[in-house]
């Protein structure tokens, strides 16, 4: 009966580990949802943004900012977005396998590093390779707040602009599609300069067909270019978040899946234990029977 009984509390084990699992993945699916119509609507602001910029452009104003400048790295800053929980699959290690190849490669080039984390799992991993870390952030979750991030971003903005660091990189998960997401490196710093509506192909539709610039472009893109920034880092963030939750969304119904297939192998192989040591009982008693009328 031992085996019978421990074969019944592992699948006594195996079903509270399923309903676990599948309160978790529901959780993800609900926070998904949210976390992927606040990172869809950030980046149609940030394509906005974008799309002025090109405006602007085309009105001929002079593109120059120090945001813009292109100097050579000998100081470089990179923020890694992870998560603060695990149980998501391979989604922080992807992200931390990326960060380690870009500090390799930086390490290689001999070019001073400005490291900073999101998340208790990347801070752990980075930690534990003895990666000196500047920056460390646990204080966001599937919803991260613009209030939150762009003190952040400022930051970097007046470290670029005193000459601290001559580039930054942003390590995250982008966020494609339901069905697609990849861990990516996004440089953010320099900012890339606006190309001249229509200067691909066809004439050049002036800005000024469609705004009114006051008092000048140059001073809207003064505006523009921080908030474009700003906008760009905090959809890093989003997508960060709404890619975790897909990660663990899936990650949980694969759990409850194969839990499901094992409390099926556990239940045949408690049948046929059970039925074995019921077959044995029953032959001892026979056997007794047999014994009592000799």
């Amino acid at each position: 009966m031992a085996k019978a009984r421990a074969l019944d509390r592992r699948r006594r084990s195996v079903r509270n580990i399923r309903k676990i699992t599948r309160t978790m993945e529901l959780i993800a699916t609900a926070r998904f949802k949210k976390a992927m119509d606040r990172s869809i609507a950030a980046r149609d602001y940030t394509n906005r943004l974008a799309k002025i910029l090109e405006n602007i452009a085309g009105v001929g104003a002079g593109v120059a900012h120090p945001l813009l400048e292109v100097r050579p790295t000998t100081r470089s800053a990179v923020l890694v977005l992870t998560g603060n929980r695990g149980l998501c699959g391979g989604y922080n290690s992807n992200i931390v396998r990326q960060s380690l190849a870009l500090l390799g490669q930086w390490r290689s080039e001999r070019v001073e590093t400005h490291v900073a984390v999101s998340g208790k799992r990347g801070i752990s991993a980075l930690k534990f390779r003895g990666i000196p870390m500047e920056e460390r952030y646990t204080n966001f979750e599937d919803k991260p707040e613009f209030e939150a991030v762009a003190p952040i971003g400022r930051a970097y903005l007046a470290a670029y602009s005193a000459g601290e660091i001559d580039r930054l990189d942003v390590v995250y998960t982008k966020f494609e599609s339901i069905s697609r997401q990849s861990a990516v490196t996004e440089m953010l710093l320099p900012l890339k300069a606006p190309e001249p509506a229509g200067a691909a192909s066809g004439p050049i539709q002036l800005a000024s067909q469609e705004y009114d610039f006051y008092p000048s472009a140059e001073s809207i893109l003064e505006e523009i270019l921080p908030a474009s920034f700003l906008s760009r880092l905090f959809k890093c963030f989003l997508d960060a978040a709404v890619s975790e939750q897909v990660a663990r969304m899936v990650a949980m119904k694969s759990a409850s899946e194969n839990a499901g297939g094992l409390i099926k192998d556990l239940s045949r192989r408690y049948n046929r234990a059970r039925q074995s040591q019921i077959t044995g009982e029953i032959m001892e008693i026979l056997g007794g029977v047999e014994a009592l009328k000799q």
